[in-house]
């Protein structure tokens, strides 16, 4: 039996791990527990400051050494204090999945705990909901929605590679075209829908992350 404990940045990463993912690995015998970010004393969601995530990481990996701890971050609106975000060798001008394998090394090495296991999503979570746009139409009573997000989604070759900024970021796109998506409502539910082998297929970055999941002992 492996227990994962997953710090997630929401309720929306929160419901897509007890939703999808934990049903999917306790089939194998790996049990995963989502706690959501603290933010401040009594409020939770969001990643603000990085300064205020790295006592919740090494308070998980050292109160159960027995278990593995990892991440649902945004590499979307990191906070610019993040281990590797503002370095030198930082790949400014790379993909998205070069600057989260880069972000998660020095998190690594900064958090210097065996059990620890960085991951960032990239570019956020909803990049996942563009392996299968048409999965939107369930939700919507607009048919234009799911054309205009395969039109947002084909000059990519992976859904990890529609980029960040605050104007072309996946979610960002999602509500210029549905405004009422709600990201905590139909993000975990939309995602269920696609499945997780088509998010895989679709998703290297993720793929990987899982891959690691599924190695440990």
């Amino acid at each position: 039996m492996t227990r994962l404990y997953l710090l997630v940045e929401g309720q929306t990463e929160e419901a897509f791990v007890r939703e999808l993912l934990m049903p999917h690995y306790a089939r194998v015998g790996k049990y995963l527990t989502p706690i959501i970010a603290s933010t401040s004393p009594g409020h939770k969601g969001g990643v603000v400051r990085y300064a205020k995530i790295k006592p919740q990481l090494l308070r998980l990996c050292k109160q159960d050494a027995g278990a593995y701890v990892s991440t649902l971050f945004d590499l979307y609106a990191l906070p610019q204090d993040f281990p590797g975000r503002t370095a030198v060798g930082y790949p400014t001008n790379g993909t998205g999945q070069q600057k989260a394998t880069f972000i998660e090394t020095q998190l690594a090495l900064d958090i210097s705990q065996a059990n620890f296991i960085p991951n960032l999503m990239v570019h956020e979570f909803e990049a996942l909901l563009f392996t299968q746009p048409n999965r939107f139409a369930e939700w919507t009573d607009d048919a234009e929605v799911v054309q205009h997000l395969h039109t947002h989604a084909q000059p990519h070759a992976t859904p990890e590679d529609i980029n960040d900024s605050p104007l072309t970021a996946p979610s960002k796109r999602i509500l210029s075209v549905m405004p009422a998506y709600q990201k905590t409502v139909h993000g975990p539910l939309i995602a269920c829908d696609i499945g997780l082998d088509a998010m895989r297929a679709a998703c290297p970055h993720f793929n990987t992350w899982l891959q690691t999941l599924e190695a440990l002992p």
